[in-house]
């Protein structure tokens, strides 16, 4: 059979004509770093989110670890997150000198604000929401919470680009959102690539000199900084992709209920929650189900012999990787994401995945569970 789980390559022919010839642009013109591709697309991608600035970073791990720094963020701090979350929003909180803070997520992935509020300490200094899978958490009390206590709000937008709630962007609801360009995103770079977006002058000054060794002028580097620079091939890239991402998020969603469609059925799975075709508060950067029964490798593994890629994001939830053991947290401490780490599958979804890719994945999986369970060999 033989369905794509993700489909960079096919972004990639789409745009190929026109970005290929922004990257003989910039070969003739000579300059590899920085430049006017990087500008073009930080305009482009800020004015989309309604804010008013965008910074190009090397990657999403490095927009993290920047917008945390640019709030003076480091030892003696404590920044609250998400337990089932990549490791990566994680490290960046490590890497300041903070203390990484965790809490369990609610049925559909997401933090809930009360828990973050019961985890609050007196060296709190930031919460990042993870809008995770694609699923923009609803900010609005997240906001107000947040200017009432000082709390700084650091959205990872990393897999939610392109969504949001009743007009407003991920990214756009907190002092700073930070974006992932890896290529399998719904707005993915031909590499690795990152932005952080804000709407205050001072922070986009600022970080602006932290990616840049401190300064934004040659030789004068005004504090500490760190080289974590936008590519301008991968600007150009996702200049060229920028102009797709609405219609890529729509299609995504027909997906999803492509899905729903062809899976309501099957009692053994929990689905993700039904979301309407212009309902852009979840952008469908991964289709995750649960298996119920114990049997999600097998299901992964049946599918796998029928060419269906599937993927778990995340198999272990960031407090029992060994990385993280000293943090503190065991077994047991967030029963949510620990439960679901050991349920969840992603089904293929992309842009360019067709109904009948769709219907034949869903027919592969009501035929498994149509089937007895494989017990035991001979």
């Amino acid at each position: 059979m033989g369905i794509l789980f993700a489909a960079p390559q096919v972004e990639y022919d789409l745009i190929r004509e026109e970005w290929l010839a922004s990257v003989a642009q910039i070969g003739r013109q000579g300059v590899f770093v920085g430049g006017a591709w990087v500008s073009k697309f930080e305009a482009a991608f800020a004015a989309y989110l309604g804010v008013d600035a965008a910074v190009g970073v090397g990657n999403g791990t490095d927009a993290l670890f920047l917008a945390l720094k640019a709030l003076g963020i480091g030892p003696g701090d404590e920044v609250i997150t998400a337990a089932n979350t990549f490791v990566a929003t994680v490290s960046a909180i490590h890497h300041t000198g903070a203390a990484p803070v965790l809490v369990d997520c609610n049925d559909g992935y997401l933090m809930d604000l009360d828990d973050v509020r019961a985890a609050v300490t007196t060296n709190t200094r930031a919460v990042i929401p993870v809008h995770l899978y694609g699923q923009l958490i609803d900010l609005d009390e997240w906001k107000a919470w947040s200017e009432e206590t000082g709390i700084a709000l650091v959205e990872d937008c990393a897999q939610a680009a392109g969504a949001s709630r009743r007009g407003q962007a991920a990214g756009s609801w907190g002092v700073m959102g930070c974006y992932s360009f890896y290529p399998d995103k719904n707005l993915g770079a031909l590499g690795d690539g990152g932005a952080i977006v804000s709407s205050s002058p001072e922070t986009a000054g600022r970080l602006r000199k932290l990616r840049n060794h401190g300064g934004e002028v040659r030789y004068q580097h005004e504090l500490p900084g760190f080289n974590s620079r936008l590519d301008p091939i991968q600007a150009s890239a996702l200049h060229c992709k920028l102009a797709y991402l609405d219609e890529w998020n729509a299609h995504r969603r027909k997906a999803a209920g492509w899905y729903r469609n062809h899976l309501a059925d099957v009692a053994e799975l929990a689905l993700p929650g039904h979301v309407e075709p212009d309902d852009g508060s979840h952008v469908f950067h991964l289709y995750v189900i649960r298996v119920g029964g114990g049997r999600r490798e097998e299901l992964k593994k049946h599918l796998q012999k029928k060419g269906i890629l599937t993927a778990v994001q995340y198999p272990v939830p960031v407090h029992l990787l060994p990385a993280y053991a000293h943090l503190g947290y065991g077994p047991g401490s967030f029963p949510q994401a620990e439960r679901y780490a050991q349920e969840i599958l992603s089904l293929p979804m992309h842009a360019a995945l067709q109904e009948r890719e769709a219907a034949a994945i869903g027919a592969e999986i009501q035929s498994f569970f149509a089937a007895p369970p494989v017990t035991g060999r001979s």
